[in-house]
């Protein structure tokens, strides 16, 4: 009976240890992990599934990385940067021109520059896209005369990309046309009421709300924006893209093949202040698993490694910059 009750402590004694162990490792664990969160933009647009996509990649690594990524719905590339720099945000997707203009305290950020912004690498084109009703007799850009469009509520890149556009070709937004300023996710339906000739959306493709509004009972078309010189002269981060009618078979001129217009790359950015190590480890994983990243939306399809460190417009973070200098995508 002695030998037993001995036995009996013993063996609780021991259990009791093991339970205080795993506990302890579970908390050791848990305290290692580093929890960051990544900005995205509405969740019907470009950047909700590619900050999931992100967020996804660093989550099925992190017993390697150590980071668990949680990607949150935003106001998308303004609301990103400033919860960026406050340190609200670790990291987040942005336009190249609004990481231009905060970076420099241009537009919303005149006399306020944003100096701890930091990219990290760009991701999908972004394609500045004019969508118009059929019946609007628009044809081209400079058909907007007279007609109402919206070009994007305030403090939007929509808004700003349509006004940067109107300025080099010399049509007045406030004078030529009705502009509104209505958010781009209301847009399609405001047009298929009769109530808006045409809108902005500068957006990655393939897009569900362009889908939506090439496809009602109101005809539209998307309306092709040749390459403008004094554009791309004032600004170093626009380009000249091409929009996929495949993507859009209802449009009355899906025929059309691509057509091109102006362009940008959406970015992610992050705050000087966010450590070498974990930019380093999410560079790494986004760059080890791009195919993953490419199947995960069809706006990714075309990414590639030198192509997502283009469109960068303010200074790159040192642990982003140290990844792509071991795999000599930056050579001294």
């Amino acid at each position: 009976m002695y030998k037993f009750l001995n036995r009996f402590v013993l063996s609780l004694l021991v259990g009791t240890c093991f339970v205080g162990v795993n506990g302890l490792s579970a908390h050791m664990a848990e305290a290692k992990t580093t929890f960051v969160t990544i900005g995205t933009g509405g969740i019907t647009g470009v950047y909700y599934p590619t900050g999931g996509a992100i967020a996804k990649i660093i989550n099925d690594r992190q017993d390697t990385l150590g980071i668990k990524a949680t990607a949150e719905a935003t106001g998308a590339s303004v609301f990103n940067i400033n919860a960026v720099g406050t340190g609200d945000l670790d990291f987040g997707i942005a336009q190249a021109d609004r990481q231009y203009q905060a970076y420099e305290g241009l537009s919303e950020w005149s006399g306020k520059p944003v100096k701890d912004l930091r990219a990290m690498f760009s991701l999908a084109p972004e394609m500045v896209t004019l969508v118009v009703a059929e019946d609007s007799g628009i044809k081209k850009i400079e058909d907007v005369k007279g007609k109402v469009i919206n070009i994007g509520n305030p403090g939007s890149g929509n808004r700003q990309n349509a006004i940067d556009i109107f300025d080099a070709i010399k049509i007045d937004y406030k004078k030529d046309f009705r502009a509104e300023g209505i958010k781009a996710a209301d847009a399609p339906r405001m047009m298929q009421d009769s109530r808006i000739d045409g809108f902005f959306y500068t957006v990655g493709h393939p897009n569900g709300n362009i889908k939506e509004a090439t496809a009602g009972l109101r005809k539209a078309r998307i309306i092709s924006i040749p390459e403008i010189p004094a554009l791309l002269e004032s600004f170093p981060y626009y380009s000249v893209g091409y929009i996929d009618m495949a993507s859009y078979p209802e449009a009355t001129n899906a025929a059309e093949g691509k057509i091109p217009t102006v362009s940008m790359k959406a970015t992610l950015v992050t705050n000087a202040a966010v450590s070498e190590e974990v930019v380093y480890n999410v560079t790494k994983a986004v760059f080890e698993s791009i195919e993953e990243l490419k199947a995960l939306h069809p706006a990714l399809a075309d990414l590639t490694k030198e192509g997502m460190l283009e469109g960068l417009t303010a200074p790159l973070h040192p642990g982003s910059e140290r990844y792509y200098r071991e795999v000599g995508l930056i050579k001294d």
